[in-house]
């Protein structure tokens, strides 16, 4: 189940990075990262108790020219605007300082619930410290130690009961794409040329969640919502200087889209950060395309495309099903071939399959390439059959899930995506054990 967003602020050297991977690090039943996403440590996506939840970690967005509590008083109030739970991450030994008592100043005023983690509490002596901090007017406050693991799953269970239910606003019969992407790299732009085509826009509403816009409209006969990230509608310096402020807004986004579009700047090399944004599109299980903006502006011959598609599946091996479009936003050009790639995801992102026509492909494969021995024996496919789509899963009755060797998966993965039109969307394949 989806619930909220949990932030963490607090003072320099508190140990609030230590928390935030404590807490990240405690995603028991998330896959492991795919291979080449780059991860950025300002966010993570985290599971508890079969509960999912955002974190951001404050601490991580830097701002310039900043005096030293303003930048504090700045990511409390980031964590205000963003977060239904905050904690605030305190020094169990030092006790509560000048800068721990403006912080709770600024979080009160929230209304929103706050939970105080005394870190650094790693031995019994320490324990009686964490009474002095409900002097900040906290009913809640968890001694932990983020170096030993002390705490933190009391932490967890606290945020699981505090975090509200996110209901995630859908549209019936209608495709929900979100178009995210590096500043500069033309999202507002392709947004424009996207409904400057149509001349059916049905309604722009504002979208439920903050500085993004869901503009509501039909081409062809089928509905669209195009939710747009661009703009950043707030004032002053934390939303000014924090670039990275934008991946969260992105990660709103992707989190409420089918499809998302990520956006690259054609006149540019591929950058770490665009590999980061890509990487939430498929850390979400997203149908996906890959849309290289500005093609117009660049210098190119016969091989110029091809060139930069090579360039493209070399730096996101993550996203290797999904399509490859080259447009033009500022000149309109081949907006049509983006979507046919729109209309075609969707299709594959939500296709279902037949039982038998799946048993059939999984049966031949076995039969054309035979498992290796892994972990002491060979995995034996016994059947399958698909339990959902956005993104198409399938469940494979096995012999033992522990001798499926990641490259055989991958293989049998590659098998099912020849025999059914799945480019775009990734699948998903769970192995469990047959009973005897």
């Amino acid at each position: 189940m989806r619930r909220g967003t949990v932030a963490i602020v607090g003072r320099p050297n508190v140990g609030k990075s230590s928390i935030f991977n404590r807490l990240a690090g405690e995603k028991l039943a998330i896959t492991d990262d795919a291979s080449g996403i780059t991860r950025d440590r300002l966010y993570s996506n985290c599971e508890w108790l079969d509960q999912e939840f955002s974190l951001i970690d404050t601490g991580g967005i830097e701002l310039k020219d900043v005096p030293f509590m303003e930048e504090i008083k700045a990511q409390a109030q980031l964590a205000i605007d963003e977060a239904d739970v905050i904690v605030l991450v305190t020094d169990g030994r030092v006790g509560i300082t000048n800068g721990d008592q403006d912080v709770v100043n600024i979080l009160h005023r929230s209304k929103k619930p706050v939970i105080v983690a005394a870190n650094k509490i790693d031995d019994v002596k320490f324990m009686d410290n964490i009474y002095e901090f409900y002097n900040l007017g906290v009913e809640d406050v968890y001694p932990v130690s983020a170096l030993h693991g002390v705490g933190i799953g009391d932490l967890l269970d606290k945020i699981i009961e505090l975090l509200p239910e996110k209901k995630i606003k859908h549209y019936d019969d209608t495709v929900e794409f979100a178009i995210i992407g590096q500043p500069n790299v033309g999202k507002s732009s392709l947004t424009n040329a996207i409904l400057g085509t149509e001349r059916v826009i049905v309604s722009d509403v504002a979208g439920t969640t903050r500085d993004a816009i869901d503009s509501k409209f039909t081409r062809d006969g089928k509905n669209y919502v195009v939710i747009d990230t661009a703009g950043i509608r707030k004032q002053g310096k934390i939303y000014e200087n924090a670039e990275k402020y934008s991946v969260l807004r992105a990660i709103k986004a992707v989190e409420r889209s089918s499809i998302v579009l990520v956006v690259l700047d054609g006149t540019k090399d591929i950058e770490e950060q665009d590999k980061r944004i890509a990487g939430y599109a498929a850390e979400y299980n997203k149908g996906v395309i890959i849309v290289v903006n500005k093609w117009d502006a660049v210098e190119k011959d016969e091989k110029s495309m091809k060139e930069y598609m090579e360039k493209i599946r070399s730096h996101f091996v993550f996203l290797s099903y999904a399509p490859i479009v080259f447009v033009s936003a500022l000149k309109n050009q081949r907006i049509h071939t983006l979507f046919e790639q729109i209309v075609k995801v969707h299709e594959n992102y939500t296709r279902r399959v037949s039982t038998s026509v799946l048993n059939d492909i999984l049966l031949d494969a076995s039969i054309m390439n035979q498992a290796p021995i892994f972990n002491g024996d060979r995995i034996k496919l016994y059947y399958g059959s698909q339990v959902e789509v956005c993104p198409p899963t399938f469940v494979i009755f096995v012999n033992d899930p522990s001798h499926m060797h990641f490259s055989y998966q991958r293989y049998l993965e590659n098998r099912l995506r020849e025999a059914f039109e799945l480019s775009g969307t990734p699948l998903k394949l769970i192995l469990r054990k047959k009973d005897e």
